[in-house]
Parts: structure tokens; sequence; C-alpha cells
């Protein structure tokens, strides 16, 4: 990586800015000591002419002639030294100090930095997503040193403000850093605080790219902002580099202050977090048990007798695990009073653990592909039921499918029916349609359907849009049942609870939403994020929602603090994928990066980098274990991953022959591609852009077929994690599913 150190603005430029800064009545600095004799205008035309002349800058010095005229004997940085007191400045303060010094005694007010740093803090809200994260890291250390110059002044009042209202920026990344300055109540403490004085002592390392850094330096330029100009002047050292800059990581020398921690993200990831299971309710707890052992103790014997008395079994010691690790009532979520509906879903998932398929190295899941054809590369977004009745996809022409997977014909009502004359199921199925097909189109949206999501009991079904709302549909009757309104921008995805009643969405606006299925309104904005949020997903004890976004983070936030605890950086794309592993401890997340990293959630910390797809990852899914992961690609294909590999994996037969078939391919082809340290590939792969699947799937990387109609890549370093890779014949995969049983499902939409 090339690159030049750029020691903030050069004296030159620094000097020709001379405007004024926040203008305002009053001076920074006058704590009690009286009005101050000012320099006139003129004076500072001298010293800035001297300086150029100093300096050989000798066209600027002769414009300079010509602009002003200069009557008089020449003015000397001694003269300011009369006018402004050498203890605030330094003995050896040059010349474009003075000035700025200059500029802001006379045009300062007590607000200047708190108006100066809320401009620079919303115009980096407003700027382009690819410089909006180095924007950040530069508006720290402005943020600190505008914070101990205000003590230095005496304004401790102000400082405590400028403290409060800011410090949430940059809790994330520099949490321990802000604890001990929001501990600094005077002057003195400032002077004699270890962490204030490295500040003040050492110039604060930036990586920025040649665009960012000139646009920064245009922004303070244009807007007078000289306090904010002399604080990077003085206290920033800005190396300018050649493609993205990532998020600093604590071995980077050049980023920071040498010697202290510049990614204090561990310390924001010790947060405490409960990831037990939710507590089962005692009701449903009761009844599934009432009903199993009514069913068990039946006189005659049959096979129903005899499941009902495993299942019996079978759900001891589930209770058994479930009271060991659940969360405790006082932590869990309210959820509305239980209904029938839990109970036969408990006993549904009592039947799916018992002829669950262990899923191991040497035996690997089933996957079962859906391919949609005819989609005119409309189709976004695609989900399946959990008892895989019902499939669902979102188009672009403003509606939501569904489909029958067991052929069934979908009834809704007649559209003269009365509601009030329905009072049972038998009055219900009087005013269902004669006839019906095995899909249908739900129609209410007004704009393209990026999301769908469908409830566990396949009752209901969420869809988000382009048009900014969320709706709810009926599957029992087919119709639309709430919009829900809130956002500002585009939604990008939805997601039910695991229990239901609660979802989520994310958008355009940067920010995700908690809400329940009884309220219109928002419950919760969950809002940290610098970019769109990509996708959303639950916690499997609902507590918590999980976020990708376009600023390659992931987060997890507390439903009922609205906060956030964990932020995991890493990618070097957007994330468009996030999966939770059923026991809650595991998150995978993927996207434009092509790379899957798995994670951590009680450190915060990543566990491994899974590299194999070509294209952008569209899609995760654990096993019931949590020993497997399944992902999905714009590389029209679907691979299967060892998570929790033993210190002995290696030595499996399955990977030892791919290992040994890596070798010889490298033998072979000298172009593929090696893979470094930590699992990266050391080439650059061009990431698929955008939220339109089918537009990546056409028009991403230059490929051609061969002769069996597969896509052909450039070869990438598949990890070792790498099980199986089952390829479609033009069919980018959307989604996939892991069942209650293990078997996998995927969905996807053929192109050409």
């Amino acid at each position: 990586m090339s690159g030049r150190n750029t020691d903030a603005f050069d004296d030159a430029s620094v000097a020709g800015s001379n405007g004024a800064a926040n203008g305002g009545p009053g001076g920074i600095g006058n704590s009690g000591n009286g009005s101050r004799r000012q320099a006139s205008q003129k004076q500072v035309e001298k010293i800035v002419l001297q300086y150029l002349k100093t300096k050989g800058y000798r066209n600027a010095e002769k414009a300079l002639r010509e602009d002003a005229i200069m009557d008089g004997a020449e003015t000397t940085i001694g003269d300011l030294a009369s006018v402004f007191p050498a203890s605030e400045m330094g003995s050896d303060a040059n010349v474009p100090e003075w000035v700025l010094f200059y500029s802001e005694a006379e045009q300062g007010n007590p607000d200047a930095y708190s108006q100066s740093y809320r401009e620079l803090r919303r115009w980096t809200d407003s700027s382009l997503d690819v410089y909006r994260h180095e924007l950040y890291a530069v508006s720290f250390p402005i943020f600190v040193h505008a914070y101990l110059d205000l003590h230095m002044r005496g304004l401790h009042e102000k400082a405590a403000e400028f403290m409060e209202q800011y410090s949430r920026d940059h809790v994330v990344h520099h949490g321990k850093d802000i604890e001990t300055l929001t501990t600094l109540k005077t002057k003195a403490h400032v002077e004699e605080n270890a962490l204030a004085k490295l500040y003040r002592e050492n110039k604060y390392g930036i990586r920025m790219t040649r665009v960012g850094f000139e646009l920064l330096l245009s922004f303070l330029q244009d807007h007078h902002f000289t306090l904010l100009m002399r604080t990077v002047n003085q206290y920033l050292n800005i190396r300018t580099i050649d493609g993205a800059v990532q998020i600093a990581s604590e071995s980077e020398a050049d980023v920071g202050i040498t010697g202290h921690t510049q990614n204090q993200l561990d310390h924001f990831n010790s947060q405490d977090i409960a990831l037990g299971s939710a507590p089962l309710d005692p009701f449903v707890r009761d009844e599934v048990e009432r009903t199993l052992q009514s069913e068990a103790g039946r006189h005659i014997k049959d096979s129903t007798t005899e499941e009902a008395s495993a299942l019996l079994d079978t759900f001891a010691r589930a209770k058994q695990d479930s009271t060991t690790n659940a969360l405790s009532a006082r932590d869990a979520i309210p959820m509305p009073p239980p209904r029938g509906v839990e109970i036969e879903q408990q006993i549904a998932n009592l039947k799916a653990l018992r002829k669950r398929v262990a899923l191991s190295p040497a035996a690997l899941p089933s996957v079962c592909m859906y391919t949609l054809h005819n989609t005119d590369n409309t189709m976004n977004c695609a989900t399946v039921s959990e008892d895989l009745s019902l499939m669902a996809g979102g188009f672009s022409e403003s509606y939501v499918k569904i489909w029958s997977l067991k052929r069934e014909p979908l009834r809704g009502f007649q559209s003269n029916f009365v509601p009030n004359s329905v009072n049972s199921e038998e009055d219900m199925e009087a005013v269902r349609e004669k006839t019906g097909e095995d899909s249908r189109k739900l129609i209410g949206h007004s704009g393209p359907v990026f999301g769908v999501d469908i409830s566990f009991d396949s009752k209901y079904l969420l869809s988000c849009s382009e048009d900014k709302t969320a709706r709810l549909w009926s599957l029992d009757t087919m119709t639309n049942v709430v919009c829900y309104r809130g956002h500002n921008y585009p939604i990008w995805d939805v997601s039910f609870a695991p229990q239901g009643f609660y979802f989520a969405t994310a958008s355009h606006d940067r920010t995700a939403r908690l809400w329940s299925c009884d309220h219109i309104y928002a419950l919760r904005i969950l809002a940290g994020h610098l970019s769109d949020v990509n996708c959303v997903r639950f916690h499997p004890n609902a507590k918590y929602v999980v976020t990708g976004s376009c600023d390659k983070t992931v987060r997890l936030w507390d439903v009922q603090r609205g906060s956030c605890v964990r932020v995991f950086t890493g990618h070097t794309g957007s994330v468009d994928t996030v999966a939770i592993s059923p026991d809650g401890r595991i998150m995978a997340s993927a996207g434009e990066d092509q790379t899957v990293n798995v994670w951590d959630l009680g450190s915060g910390r990543r566990m491994e980098s899974l590299t194999g797809h070509t294209g952008s990852v569209y899609s995760l899914a654990f096993s019931q274990e949590g020993t497997l992961l399944l992902s999905g690609s714009a590389d029209e294909t679907v691979r299967a991953w060892d998570i929790k590999r033993t210190s002995t994996a290696s030595d499996h037969p399955i990977i030892a022959q791919r290992q040994s078939e890596q070798e010889q391919s490298k033998a072979t082809d000298p172009d593929a591609m090696d893979v470094d340290s930590d699992g990266k590939s050391a080439g650059n792969i061009a990431g698929s852009p955008g939220k339109d699947k089918a537009d990546t799937a056409t028009n991403g990387d230059s490929k051609k077929r061969d002769a069996a109609g597969i896509w052909k890549s450039k070869r990438v370093a598949e990890s070792d994690a790498l099980l199986k890779t089952w390829r479609t014949k033009s069919t980018p995969v959307y989604n996939v599913t892991m069942t209650k049983r293990n078997l996998g499902i995927a969905i996807g939409a053929f192109t050409l």
C-alpha cells in the first residue's frame, strides 16, 4: 500500500486561511482577564507578508502586496506577542499558529467548538458511504482536543456539555478513553492527567484516502472553521493512502498514538449479555406434558401411544436442558398469553427432535433446491415456512407471491362476505372461495418488495418494500391486515421473532426498528450504523437483534434497552446476511466480500473466516446442533461448512482428500490464489453490489459457461472448513434454510 505522510495542512495553506471562525461576540479565553487589546488586520497582513518572504513564496508575496497597502514599519511576531500573552501560544509558536490564534481570539465565542464540531458531524453524516468511516475516524481526535481546549481556557461547564452531547459518537471504539476524559473537571486535571498529556504532546495518526482528505480540507476552509483547522494542523498526522481505509487494528503503528491502544472495541464488547434460551411458558409446559401423558396412558397400545411415550421422555430431557440454560423471567422479553398453537408447535418440535439427522463431516445434509422459472429477473427475495408448507417471494412489480409446497389450493375469502357473520370454523369455511390455485399473489405495496418472512405457525407473512412500509398479511384470509409506517426510506429486510408477535425491519435510513404486531408504531429505533442496514435477524431467545450494514459491520442490539451491546468488525464489503446458531452462542455473517465470518457472541471476537465463494453471499443457515453452516451465493452454489471442528478435524478423510486436491490444483494452476494466515484471500476479488440480486447474477463478474452450462470464474482458495459444494445451473441462491430435522432448503431464480 503506497502512501505519503501529510502533516495535516502545510504551512502556506494554513497561513492563507485566516478567515473568520464561527463569528460571534466575545472571545475564547477571556476568563476574567478583562478586555484584550487586539491586533489590527494590517498587522496580520504584514506578518503573513513577512512569512511568505521568508519561505520564498515570491508570487504570493507580490499578490499580497498588490492587494494590501502596507504602511509604517514592518510588524513582527513580537508585535503579536505584545497583544497575546506567550503563555497561551508558547514561546516557539510559528506564524500560522499566530494567525489562527488571532482569528480565534477576534471572532470566537464560548460555543465556537460546539458549533463547528456539530457542523462537522452533520457534514460527515451526509457524506458518501465510501468516505464516511474515515471522516468519523478524523472526528475523534478533533473531539478530544476540542474538549481539552475548553478546559484549558476555563470553560469547564461548556466542556462538560460538549462531552455529554457528543461522546456517544465515539464510545464504541474509544470507550476507555472517553471514561477517563469524562473525569477531567479543571485545567489542573488536564495538565496532570496522563491520558490528556499523551494527546496534547503527541500527534494522532490517521489514514485517509486522498479524496477524503481533500474533502475534509475543502470543508474546513470553505466554512472558515479556524478552530478545527488549527487542531488538525497541530495535533493530527494524516497519511493519505491508495485504496479503501479499513477500521484500524491495535497492531497498526501509524494509526492513533504510538504505544496507546487505538481500537478499544474489546472493551465495548465486554458488556454482559444473556445468551440463554427463552424460558418455556409454564402453561404451555404443563399442557404439553398433560397432552403427552394422556396419549401415552391410553389402554389401547398402538403406534400413537408408543410415540407419545417416547415424546414424553424427550420432553423431560428437553425441559431439564431448558431449565439449566434458560433466561430468568426478569431477563426474558414480555410475551402475550399463549394460545393453543404454541402447544401444537412444541409437540411438533419434539417430533422433529426425535427424527433429526445427526450431521458431521462424514454425514452431510441433503439439500432440496427450489428453482423458480420465468421470473424475468424481478424476484428480489424468497423464504419458506418452518413446516415446509409454504414458500413466498418478493418481486419488483410490488407484489408478494405465495406457493403451496403441498399442492393444496390457497383460498381466500369471498369478496362479499360479512365479517360479523363468521363465528365458527364452519362459518369461515363457508365464506371461503370455492376454488383456488396452489399459488397466489398478495397485492398492496406500491414499490419493489425486498424482504419477506413467514411466522413460525405459518399463519402470517411479513413483507417490506421500497415504499417505506412493512405489511402484515393473514395467510388464512390472504388479505393485508396491517400496514406499518415509520421508516423514512426503503426497507431492505424484515424478520419475525422466533416466538412471533415481535418483528424487526432494516432500512436505508441507517436504522433497524423493533415492532409488535399489535402496534402500528415502532417500539424501538436501533440507530448506530453509519450506512444502510441491509439485514436483520432475531437471537433465538428474542432478547437481541443482529443487524448487518453497508458500513461493513455487524451489531448486536438489546431490544429491551434499545442499545448496541456488540460490534463486529472485519468485513471488507457490505454485510448482506447474518445467521445465529440455535444455541445462541455463534453468529455468522457474509456479503459482498464473498467471505463468511464466524463470530463468538460472548466475546465479540471472530472465530474463523471461510473463503470459497466467488460471488456475493446472500443467505446463511445453521444446522440445529450449530456444527454445520449452509451458505447460498450469487456464484450459483450452496456450500456446507464445518463450524465446530475439533483439534483432529484435519485428519478427517474428507478434509484430507480436499487438502490433497487443493495441493494438486495449485501445482497445475499457477494462477490459483493463496490464502494468508488469517484465512483471507490474498487476491482482490470484486464484490457484487446492490440489493437487486437478479442484477448481480446477470451483470456480476465477467464469467463464461462451460460445456455443461456451469459458470466458470477465477479460482479462489477454499478454506479447510468447506465440506461440500452443491452447484446449480444458472440459478443464484437467494435463500438457504435448515429445517428442524436438518434438511437443507435452497431457493433461487433461474437466470439466462
